[in-house]
């Protein structure tokens, strides 16, 4: 097609409408929507299910117990940030600490074997690994978010202690004060390193390393954590250690 013929296209392909407005309803979904697959669909339905139980059915290794996520610490909340300073090594990074929003955290491991589908699952999201610096005030400005929060997930060179109504009450990194004047290098995924689940203190962050590709990708991530343990011969262990808790 020529230029002018590609513009003519194109212009007719332009449209005089605007939105006049918007309005939004909650819609229950019940057996009204919910129905039963009659055998028709059910019928065509079956190789797509099989591509994806071929995709997702594989196991990875085995959980030891069951692994959960919720706050202010948890054995989920204690694994993910784990994990993303265990793969730091393969881009060439040291971080001090590791930071993973619980509200990544889709879902929780039984005991037992863990599926690709079961990491899918738990880390749902097109999140990435990345590493990020912020100076010492931002990063005791990030721990009062993270209380606030309510707890978050950090690696276990973090340790925070919160008052019952979730203020900041001191907090360490590898047993020292944190220094205001010292920069720290903070392994995170993507979405909470631009400041999102309010943890602002990230929109400050420097020197930034944000790798690319489906390696990157947090579950990902864990998917080859979970299978270099296994190729140890080892299961998939995570407990609470006192990273966050609460004292009047």
């Amino acid at each position: 097609m020529g230029v002018m013929a590609t513009m003519m296209a194109l212009s007719s392909c332009v449209t005089h409408y605007s939105v006049s407005g918007i309005d939004r309803t909650r819609l229950l979904i019940d057996k009204t929507y919910d129905q039963p697959l009659t055998s028709d669909v059910s019928t065509f339905m079956k190789p797509f299910n099989a591509k994806v139980d071929s995709l997702m059915s594989p196991v990875v290794g085995k959980a030891a117990m069951p692994i959960e996520p919720f706050r202010p610490e948890s054995p989920m909340g204690n694994l993910m940030p784990d994990v993303l300073m265990w793969v730091g090594q393969e881009y060439g990074e040291k971080p001090d600490f590791g930071v993973y929003n619980i509200g990544g955290m889709r879902s929780a491991l039984a005991k037992g074997d863990i599926t690709i589908g079961d990491v899918f699952d738990v880390a749902p999201f097109e999140n990435y690994v990345c590493f990020v610096t912020l100076t010492g005030d931002k990063v005791l400005e990030l721990m009062g978010q993270i209380a606030y929060r309510g707890g978050e997930g950090v690696s276990r060179e973090v340790k925070i202690v919160m008052t019952p109504d979730k203020k900041l009450k001191r907090a360490t990194i590898l047993g020292k004060e944190i220094d205001p004047a010292a920069k720290y290098r903070i392994a995170v995924i993507d979405y909470v390193s631009h400041g999102n689940d309010r943890m602002v203190a990230f929109k400050s962050a420097t020197d930034r390393h944000e790798p690319k590709g489906d390696d990157a990708l947090a579950r990902q991530v864990l998917i080859r954590y979970i299978k270099a343990l296994t190729e140890k011969g080892k299961m998939l262990e995570s407990h609470i250690e006192g990273r966050i808790t609460i004292e009047e």
